[in-house]
Parts: C-alpha cells; structure tokens; sequence
C-alpha cells in the first residue's frame, strides 16, 4: 500500500515537471494559530485567535478536496488541537493517494500527549509521517529564543520518545529543525554539541535548516530584525552542509538539493528556483484563507464562501494573476521547505546537480 501511495506522489511530482496539475497535491495548513512559545524570530504567540476552522468544516474541506499526496499540519502549536486525530482522519480517509504528513512541534504540550497522539496517527496507516522538533540552539540559547525556561530539555525528551517509537515504527521519521538568525548565529556547532551529550549517537543529518524570514501572514513578524551578516551566516551555513553524511533515497536527495540551494540564495539574495505555487500546492490558514504560500500574503479566497471546494478559487481570476506573475519571476524572494520541495522535484535536474 505504501509503495503504491510513494508512487502516486513520485509521479505527480513528475508529471509537474512536464505540464502544469489540475489539482496541488501539496497542502500546507496551519490548523491554530495557538501557540506557547515567546519566539524572537515569530510573532504568531501574541495572536488571539477566534472563529478558527472547526472539526466539521475541516472533515468537509477534506471531503470535497481529494488531490493530496502530502499535507503538513502546522501552527502554531499543531498538538494544541484536541480534535488533531480526527483532523488526520479525516485527510487520510478522503485523500486516497495521501502518502507524506508532516507536522512541527516546539515540544511545549505534555510529551507523555504528544508521544500518544502520534501513535494515534500512525494508527491510522499513513504511509509516511514526519515529525519536525524544534531546536534553535543549546540549552541556555534556546530557552532564551523561544522564550520558555526548559524548553530544550523537553525538546530533548520528545525526540527521544519519538526516536525510541521509531523502532516499532518504520514508517516515523523525526528530525530537529534548527532556525538561523541574528539570535544564533555562529552557535550551531555549540548547539550539536550540546545534544550530542543528550543523544550520543547523533548526526548532521538530523537537523534541518531553515532561516529564519519574515512574512506578514504567517510569522506576522515584519516587524522584526532577525537577520544574520550574510557572510558570517554563508561560512556557518556551508560548514554545516560539508558535514552531512551522503544517504540514498529520493528524501535525502532533495534535502541535500535544498541546502545546497540554500546557500545560493543566501549568497545571492534570490530565490533559487520559480516556486509550484497554486499549482502543486497552496497555503491554507486557521480562518479558511488560501494564499499562494506562507511567504506571499496575497488571499485568492476562502474556504467558508467557497463551500469549502478548493476548485471556484483555484480558476479565479485572483489565482490566475498570481500564475502569471511567478510565470514573470515577480513573486516575494524566499527559499523556505514549505515550497522549496515541490519547486525541486518540479525541476528534476536541479536535484541531481
């Protein structure tokens, strides 16, 4: 079954390099903006939310929208849902082809929750489930970024549980996701070691690496200075991909296809490749807004006036316009793993070289 479902993804992805979809197989969605951390480099904690989507309209949505081979569960602070199993449910019972979900976690929820609630999710058979644990840098640095005393020791604990589940678990894969900004640059050596001293057997390739970036209608952090001295944060960033050890298989290939356009785009300032938004994937908020993606705050619609179908809003004129002007390589300049991926397997050959 699984194989099946990998295949129905790999050849979407494929088929985007040739012509564009008639559906996005990536969905992005952030379920809450809930959050508990205090972040330096985010302002979703300071958002009071109300009116997000409830259960029934997800499971609707979910209904009515069937294309998707990979979802990412985000916030916010995802685990914060009490409904997030039967949110899951509801993707994988409609999604037939739904291969990969992915889901972050500042590992601030009871662990001894969210240890249980992932095996929840992994019982309802999908194929391939990520767990993203965020860690931006040692014990004392982290804390003092996200804002939350003990912060990296319950991040610590989470990834062990979810390390020791993998055993049983084939099909669980969990990774730290590291940040990089002016509040740690030049600590990520530090910072490995310092878990390493947690996790003996730790390496290079279970961090990801993102920078951090600003956008309006996800971080709502305009507002804030988090950039690094690009040369400093080029030499740190380019040691850190040095170090990372050559794995086979189609994921780490594109991982290591996306530091090395990473580092591009920091040396450069542009982004790498022109992204597969509103064709291979989309941006769905916790109010029901669809955006082109987390990085570009231009609404094409929303779910509620749609009957919750993606398809009216999909072949607006809205979504037109924003075709066309990444067609024109006119959209904001970002390079993050929310798009960078499907920008990468729609471009085969910039995976390979």
């Amino acid at each position: 079954m699984a194989s099946r479902e990998l295949f129905g993804l790999a050849a979407t992805a494929l088929r985007s390099n040739l012509a564009p979809l008639a559906h996005p197989y990536k969905l992005t969605f952030s379920i809450t903006y809930r959050c508990q951390s205090r972040c330096l480099t985010c302002n979703i904690w300071e958002m009071k939310p109300v009116n997000e989507l409830t259960l029934h309209e997800i499971e609707e949505f979910a209904r009515l929208n069937t294309s998707f081979r990979w979802i990412e569960l985000t916030g916010g602070e995802p685990f914060l849902r009490s409904d997030l199993i039967q949110i899951v449910k509801a993707f994988r019972e409609h999604s037939k082809g739904l291969y990969l979900l992915t889901m972050p976690t500042n590992s601030l929820c009871n662990a001894e929750m969210v240890l249980s609630r992932v095996k929840e999710v992994l019982a309802t058979g999908v194929p391939r489930l990520s767990i993203t644990v965020s860690l931006d840098g040692y014990r004392e640095l982290h804390d003092r970024i996200r804002g939350v005393p003990g912060n990296f020791d319950r991040a610590i604990s989470i990834f062990k549980g979810l390390r020791e589940m993998q055993k049983a678990h084939r099909n669980l894969f969990v990774i730290f996701g590291y940040t990089m900004s002016k509040f740690n640059q030049g600590q990520f050596e530090k910072t490995f070691e310092a878990v390493r001293n947690e996790i003996p057997d730790l390496s290079y390739n279970d961090f990801h690496i993102n920078l951090g970036q600003v956008s309006e209608i996800y971080y709502s952090n305009t507002d804030l200075d988090m950039k690094a001295p690009r040369d400093a944060l080029l030499g740190e960033l380019e040691s850190i991909v040095g170090k990372r050890r050559f794995q086979l298989g189609a994921i780490p290939a594109i991982e290591s296809a996306f530091l090395r356009n990473l580092v591009g785009y920091v040396r450069t300032g542009r982004t790498p490749l022109r992204s597969r938004s509103l064709d291979a994937s989309l941006f769905l908020d916790s109010y029901g807004s669809v955006f082109p993606s987390i990085m570009w705050g231009r609404k094409i619609g929303n779910i509620r006036e749609s009957g919750y179908s993606l398809d009216p809003i999909w072949r607006n004129t809205g979504a037109e316009e924003v075709r066309r002007l990444i067609r024109e390589d006119k959209e904001p300049s970002g390079w993050t793993a929310c798009e960078a991926y499907q920008a990468l397997v729609g471009n085969v050959p910039r995976i390979l070289i």
